[in-house]
């Protein structure tokens, strides 16, 4: 093999080392976050499921119970929440999220405005043109109750306001290290068959609620969303590290793979060079003699 295809080969084993050596890090990186991101959600559940199991409680309090968040109308505009990720090199977990949006997109000729959670969330509905009427860029990693408070005022407000018939969230729900579940999840209308809602054994219609169960459950219904959009935040970001993660801990072994191969194929080369040269100095010799 000529000199310079050794040296063309001692390059790229140079510069996949280099590579390998950052998909090291951004794994190691990313399995810190995750650590942190699944003991946040794991605290936030309790809230959540608690919030849950109480609208699910004064929802079934009386027989025509029905509030301005639960009464169904026609739909004639929609309002889709969708957390995505910040960064990419996370596999498919952005893409697949945008298809399951795209996908319930097309499930209604009504017009849909989007609140843009992510910085990936953000530039995809922007290149696309669609009216996102608030965009909250590197949100789900440092996620504040204040803030998931202000998206839960803006959806209770346009809802209440008629200005949007159905709120639906889109987030990738952390399930284990090796699966994350894209979701959809129905926000408003509140109806008690929710994802979101209790179960039917926590449920104690006798509670007799003050000033009435319609009043106690508009009072409670932001702070539903709000726990609802930061646990989704919280799960959102746990599965995009995970996402990376192992994309990253693909990319190494694949690196490592490579750099093994092009070392192999360096040392027969080497071989070859220097068995040609042994035969170079034989041949020599013999003609001397």
């Amino acid at each position: 093999m000529p000199k310079s295809s050794m040296k063309t080969i001692k390059r790229r084993i140079k510069s996949v080392g280099s590579t390998l050596q950052i998909t090291k890090a951004m794994e190691m990186v990313a399995s810190s976050k995750l650590r942190r991101a699944k003991s946040r959600a794991e605290a936030l559940r309790p809230y959540f499921e608690a919030h849950a199991e109480l609208l699910s409680d004064i929802a079934v309090s009386k027989p025509d119970f029905t509030t301005i968040f639960t009464a169904k109308r026609e739909v004639k505009n929609r309002l889709f929440i969708v957390i995505a990720g910040d960064r990419g090199l996370a596999g498919g977990y952005n893409t697949n999220l945008f298809r399951l949006v795209t996908d319930t997109e097309k499930e209604s000729d009504a017009p849909v405005k989007y609140i843009a959670i992510g910085r990936c969330t953000v530039d995809f509905f922007k290149k696309r043109e669609r009216e996102v009427i608030a965009e909250y860029p590197y949100f789900c990693e440092n996620v504040k109750p204040g803030r998931c408070a202000d998206i839960a005022d803006v959806v209770t407000d346009i809802f209440k306001a008629g200005e949007v018939d159905e709120v639906k969230l889109f987030y990738t729900a952390y399930v284990s290290a090796l699966r994350q579940d894209v979701t959809v999840l129905p926000l408003l209308p509140f109806t008690t068959e929710s994802g979101y809602s209790g179960s039917e054994n926590s449920r104690s219609p006798l509670i007799n609620y003050d000033p009435s169960p319609e009043a106690v459950f508009d009072r409670i219904i932001p702070k539903m969303l709000l726990s609802i959009i930061s646990s989704a935040c919280v799960q959102s970001f746990a599965s995009e590290q995970s996402a990376r993660r192992n994309a990253m801990e693909s990319a190494s072994d694949n690196a490592a793979e490579m750099i093994e191969k092009l070392s192999l194929q360096y040392n027969r080369a080497r071989q070859e060079k220097i068995t040609n040269e042994i035969n170079e100095i034989v041949g020599g010799a013999n003609a001397i003699s």
